[in-house]
């Protein structure tokens, strides 16, 4: 009997999938446990239909950030902090205070955990941030630190 799984099953396959079990594996366990369906035609239809749906919405969501990381390119954020000698900073700077920068500089919303700093910002300077918008995509942005 051929299954389509409506969820992961360990040594069996991932959601999704079509698999071909015996007839008594799937009555007994697989259909009761709401784990997968069967693979009928009207079900085929309705899991391509997924498929197809679910492909249009990562390409939307990969074109977003590919729009995002065009506008992010060009700009520099502008942050102030007190320093003492040497310009080294009192504490230091963290991707939650670049985040909240970017928002409230040039209005771009986004997750403070997208920004990529090896080690958070200790010294004035101009520094260059990646921030990875998406699996596939990953922009570059100017962070300008002065020291007051």
């Amino acid at each position: 009997m051929e299954i389509i799984l409506i969820q992961d099953v360990k040594a069996l396959g991932k959601k999704g999938e079509i698999v071909k079990v015996s007839d008594g594996y799937a009555r007994n366990f697989i259909l009761p446990k709401k784990l997968g369906m069967e693979a009928t035609k009207q079900n085929l239809y309705e899991l391509k239909m997924q498929k197809d749906a679910e492909l249009k919405k990562q390409k939307e969501l990969l074109d977003e950030a590919k729009e995002l990381a065009k506008k992010l390119e060009g700009i520099t954020i502008k942050l102030t902090v007190k320093a003492g000698e040497g310009g080294r900073t009192f504490g230091s700077i963290s991707s939650k205070e670049i985040a909240a920068a970017v928002k409230e500089q040039f209005g771009y919303d986004f997750d403070k955990k997208k920004l990529q700093l090896n080690d958070p910002i200790k010294n004035a300077g101009t520094y260059t941030v990646p921030i990875k918008l998406h699996p596939q995509v990953t922009a570059e942005m100017k962070v300008m630190v002065e020291a007051v």
